[in-house]
């Protein structure tokens, strides 16, 4: 979908989000993928102790190493769903805190992937399970991450 990439300056923000912030200390990032009016979800595990456990979520996790933002996010949805996703994909960005540590900085995007992209999805080995949800139903979703929910509804608004 042509066009849809908005000027940073244009962008909604969140009061806790900084669109420019340098993140050479963040922690993690996480994205909404978006096709045809849906966003890749994933059911995570439900093991004792695990953070949001059985809860919807969305592709992302740890940073390893001095990786960028982009090259951490794209490693996780390889790992994650088996897709191999070019950085020009990611059409916007947020920093924010981390939620797992708000002294630390964490990176949100948001990104397009295709239906035949979609075909290939080979889901890795954390998680219960995928899922392209409807937009609206994982905004509106009891069983979702609520952070996740609020990040995902301010790239939404932004891109579509």
């Amino acid at each position: 979908m042509p066009g849809i990439a908005k000027h940073p300056s244009a962008c909604a923000q969140a009061d806790d989000a900084e669109p420019n912030a340098s993140v050479a200390d963040f922690v993690g990032a996480k994205a909404a993928l978006l096709c045809d009016g849906a966003i890749l979800t994933y059911l995570r595990d439900d093991h004792d102790g695990l953070p949001w456990r059985n809860l919807w979520d969305l592709p992302g996790g740890g940073r390893e190493g001095d990786e960028s933002p982009e090259a951490c996010l794209l490693r996780e949805v390889h790992e994650e769903f088996g897709l191999v996703l070019p950085a020009d994909r990611l059409i916007w960005r947020r920093v924010w805190p981390s939620m797992t540590d708000p002294a630390r900085l964490s990176v949100f995007f948001a990104g397009r992937i295709t239906l035949r992209e979609i075909a290939t999805i080979r889901f890795g080995d954390e998680g219960q399970y995928w899922r392209m949800m409807p937009i609206a139903v994982f905004l509106a979703h009891s069983m979702a991450v609520p952070e996740m929910q609020r990040r995902a509804a301010i790239a939404v608004a932004d891109v579509t």
